[in-house]
């Protein structure tokens, strides 16, 4: 019985430490197991994070790396392909000035392989270059420029070389579509596009602000028109054998100038140097005694003041009158006894001095200054000139009565006739649309106006006129001339018309000016239905009778765009 328990205790045991030990085993495989795949997780888990953060880095960098590439290729594309100034536009929207892409031609020495034939094609290609200079630059293998702003000409010559030296480095160009036209008014840029002259230099600003690079500068100006009286101008200059002139056409009641010609001009598009004092802006930049155009402010004055009619009798009028040292006197002879309009009509410096007396100084100062004649005139460019300052001395108001003692510019002469031509209302010359001057002020009356109107009509068509030559049929012009010495050189002469038309109901402005021209012996003028050949040297003969050209051309276009003047002459007709 012992020996069986033993054994089945023995066995019991054996059971019991087998299950043990088994169970002992199992546990720590199962263990060993689960801390295997936790150490596991934890090493994806971290290669995942590190993974997940190299991933976003690189990302980050791509985008940042390619973005700033954008950015790079946008500023080099704005520099080099966008304009960096804004179009300039007439009025009518036709481009006169725009920003394009051109180009230097740059030479790397280190990259010609034959030196001797690169300088023989430059040689025969660019004859104007001077050889030995290039030479010295390639041996000395620095980086050069061979020319600068290169035509498309010159471009394609350098490109048919085949040279892998030249570069060709690209830059924002300023182009001039009608080359000289404008070249008086538009100014020019420099190589980094800053405005140094003209509506460039005024508007620079402006015409490089980004936010209006769509948007052109639009001006007053009309090409047509522009174009038409500098060619008549120019033609002037040889007819006459005149070294210099100038025209301004502007709208009477608003001060747009539709045109504005100052002769010599140049091209703009070229880089000169140019210091000739003949090139100056005759228009604004100018300062000239105009002669016997100032006349016609005494007169208006005169009748302004109800001192006169323009049928008064001025009896008496003598021959000479001395006035301090000096004597003054007329050119020509006239009858003792003028109306107040013949004194115009006629142009006589006595009859006029004697209507200045009678408004007397204090009122004429006033009309200079209302007139603003003796100020630097407000004007959309840099080119402005001013008027000589003077002391209203002995015979001050006597000599300025008949225009001479007094110098101004033509762009205000002109203003001044607008204002006494358009029924008294004081305008302000702009040469950029919706700049209009906007304050009303009242010089004279709208009768004077008119009355006034009607003696420069006078002046035209009656045959003591000094202004026939501009009876131009259909377009009612009135005007008057101004026959004086060149301020600062009594050896020259400056003949001058200022016209309005049409007279009765004006609209434009037209000023033609002739610098020093000489006799055209050889022109035969239609002179009141006859044949003559030019024998005098007056304003009467040569600027009359080239405004009287420009007015023929220049007088359809007008109407057709003046709708209110076709309209009313229409109107007209029918009845």
């Amino acid at each position: 019985m012992k020996k069986k328990q033993k054994k089945n205790k023995n066995f019991n045991i054996n059971q019991k430490s087998f299950y043990f030990e088994d169970y002992l085993e199992t546990n720590q495989k199962k263990r060993r197991v689960k801390n295997s795949n936790i150490s596991q997780d934890r090493i994806y888990l971290l290669f995942f994070l590190f993974f997940s953060l190299i991933t976003i880095f690189s990302i980050k960098i791509i985008f940042v790396s390619l973005k700033n590439i954008e950015i790079y290729n946008k500023k080099i594309n704005s520099f080099y392909h966008s304009p960096t100034r804004r179009d300039i536009v007439d009025r009518n929207g036709t481009l006169i000035s725009r920003n394009v892409k051109s180009f230097h031609a740059a030479i790397n020495p280190k990259l010609i392989k034959n030196k001797e034939n690169f300088l023989i094609n430059v040689r025969l290609n660019f004859p104007d270059i001077p050889i030995k200079q290039i030479e010295k630059k390639l041996e000395k293998g620095k980086y050069f420029y061979l020319k600068k702003r290169l035509d498309q000409n010159d471009k394609e010559k350098l490109w048919s070389l085949g040279e892998k030296g030249i570069i060709f480095e690209p830059f924002q160009s300023r182009i001039y579509t009608h080359a000289k036209l404008y070249s008086h008014i538009l100014g020019q840029v420099d190589y980094d596009n800053y405005g140094v002259s003209g509506v460039e230099k005024y508007f620079d600003s402006e015409l490089k602000d980004k936010k209006l690079l769509k948007s052109p500068l639009q001006l007053t100006l009309d090409t047509n028109i522009q174009h038409i009286i500098d060619d008549e101008l120019s033609k002037a200059l040889k007819t006459f054998n005149s070294t210099g002139g100038g025209a301004l056409l502007m709208n009477v009641n608003n001060g747009e100038v539709l045109s504005l010609v100052s002769l010599p001009n140049f091209n703009i598009n070229k880089r000169l140097n140019i210091t000739d004092k003949n090139y100056i802006n005759k228009i604004t930049k100018g300062v000239y005694e105009l002669g016997s155009i100032f006349k016609t402010f005494t007169v208006a004055l005169v009748l302004e003041n109800n001192l006169v009619s323009p049928n008064t009798i001025i009896k008496d009028i003598p021959r000479k009158i001395k006035c301090s040292i000096h004597e003054i006197s007329d050119i020509k002879e006239f009858p003792k006894d003028l109306s107040v309009e013949d004194i115009l009509i006629r142009s006589s410096n006595i009859g006029t001095l004697i209507l200045a007396q009678k408004v007397g100084e204090q009122k004429y100062r006033e009309f200079i200054r209302e007139t603003s004649l003796l100020s630097t005139p407000e004007f959309q460019l840099e080119e402005i000139g001013t008027p000589l300052s003077f002391k209203w001395n002995k015979c001050k108001l006597e000599t300025i009565s008949y225009g001479h003692g007094i110098a101004v510019t033509p762009l205000q002469a002109a203003a001044t006739y607008a204002t006494l031509s358009n029924g008294g209302n004081l305008i302000k010359p702009t040469i950029v649309k919706e700049n209009i001057f906007k304050e009303k002020k009242r010089i004279i009356s709208s009768k004077t106006s008119e009355e006034i109107n009607n003696i420069l009509r006078k002046v035209v068509t009656e045959k003591e006129g000094t202004a026939s030559l501009a009876n131009i049929y259909g377009y009612d012009v009135g005007g008057k001339t101004g026959t004086s010495q060149k301020y600062g050189n009594e050896k020259e002469n400056l003949n001058t018309f200022i016209s309005v038309f049409p007279s009765q109901n004006p609209k434009y402005v037209l000023l033609v000016m002739l610098e020093n021209p000489q006799v055209a012996k050889d022109l035969i003028y239609n002179y009141r239905g006859m044949k003559i050949k030019g024998t005098r040297n007056e304003a009467g003969w040569n600027s009359v009778y080239i405004a009287g050209k420009i007015i023929k051309k220049i007088g359809p276009i007008l109407a057709i765009k003046n709708k209110e003047f076709y309209n009313k002459n229409v109107a007209k007709k029918i009845n």
